[in-house]
């Protein structure tokens, strides 16, 4: 069943009626051509509750399509930890990939950052042109695995700026996996500390890794490092596999 986020006033009072229009309505419309009869999820944006709307389609007009509720379902697809992914900028369009991915695995939100061994380099009107490219794609990716959010894609901070963020934040948990962490019996532990409510923060580098600096700036801020194995991986895997392996620890 295709799923769609709307706004608060795309929804009747008590939620009777959905009306979908601009881009969701072109995809309804035209794209998957559903017709009268047919169903679809909503979830409500900034919406506090986890919930997901049902609703058949009454009608397709030139420019809306009107949906009568069929039923709400209580939701638990959110992981019960916030997951901040502070992301070195990698090469290429290997961020669009990270993004997806990450929004599919529970990812709350996903920090771009522009570290000493980054080779691509960012102005201030790039970053809002990828920025708002990278929205588009975590929304994405929310509507297929069906997410009750859209997790945030932030402007590119600088490494020094996203350590004090971690800090404005609150975040609980701060890893960073490195290839001269203890062995991985010190990083299940760890793991296996972190509880459901915890906010958790995992920075991964880029293609060139974290410089001695970098990594000293993480551990004078409390952000522990972690061991993903044996085995280099590569920026755009080693952000899929902490994430996956807090997926595991927390829904278990």
């Amino acid at each position: 069943m295709y799923h769609f986020f709307v706004e608060s006033s795309q929804v009747s009072p008590d939620c009777k009626v959905v009306e979908i229009t601009g881009s969701d309505f072109n995809h309804i419309a035209n794209v998957l051509r559903m017709k009268v009869g047919e169903q679809f999820s909503v979830s409500i944006r900034q919406e506090e509750e986890s919930r997901e709307l049902f609703y058949e389609i009454e009608e397709i007009t030139d420019s809306s399509v009107i949906g009568k509720l069929c039923f709400i379902e209580e939701v638990g697809n959110e992981l019960p930890s916030k997951i901040f992914l502070f992301q070195g900028l990698p090469k290429v369009d290997k961020m669009e990939l990270i993004i997806q991915k990450a929004v599919e695995l529970g990812a709350f939100k996903i920090i771009p950052m522009s570290t000493k061994r980054c080779i691509v380099k960012l102005d201030e009107k790039k970053s809002q042109a990828k920025q708002k490219r990278w929205q588009a794609i975590s929304e994405a990716a929310a509507k297929q695995s069906k997410r009750a959010i859209i997790p945030e894609v932030a402007l590119p901070v600088t490494m020094k700026q996203a350590v004090e963020m971690c800090k404005n934040e609150n975040i609980d948990v701060r890893l960073i996996p490195y290839e001269m962490a203890k062995d991985i019996s010190v990083t299940k532990n760890i793991i296996d500390g972190i509880k459901p409510g915890q906010s958790i923060a995992v920075f991964i580098g880029p293609e060139g890794g974290f410089s001695e600096e970098e990594i000293q700036l993480c551990l004078d801020n409390d952000i522990k490092p972690i061991t993903l194995g044996k085995r280099i991986l590569r920026t755009e895997t080693a952000g899929f596999t902490a994430i996956s392996w807090l997926m595991y620890h927390l829904e278990s």
